[in-house]
């Protein structure tokens, strides 16, 4: 079977487009996206630490509201 592996990444391929799609791309790939029907609607960051606990948070919108937003945090110990 051929494989194309080679032939990537085309700069050619790359560069077509790019003014339309960087900014489209660059839009949803924001820490927090905010577009008319779409956008972020949970956070969520998990810490552990070298002693195996772990702390869970997660931030929900309410109601897909901007303005409100529910968060709950959840500490546990990883067993080994």
């Amino acid at each position: 079977f051929p494989t194309f592996s080679s032939q990537l990444p085309d700069p050619a391929i790359e560069d077509q487009g790019k003014d339309y799609i960087r900014p489209i791309l660059n839009k949803y790939a924001a820490l927090c996206v905010r577009c008319p029907g779409y956008g972020t609607r949970t956070n969520t960051v998990v810490l552990i630490d070298s002693q195996g606990r772990v702390t869970f948070t997660e931030r929900n919108m309410i109601n897909a509201d901007v303005n409100q937003w529910e968060t709950s945090t959840y500490e546990f110990k990883l067993h080994s």
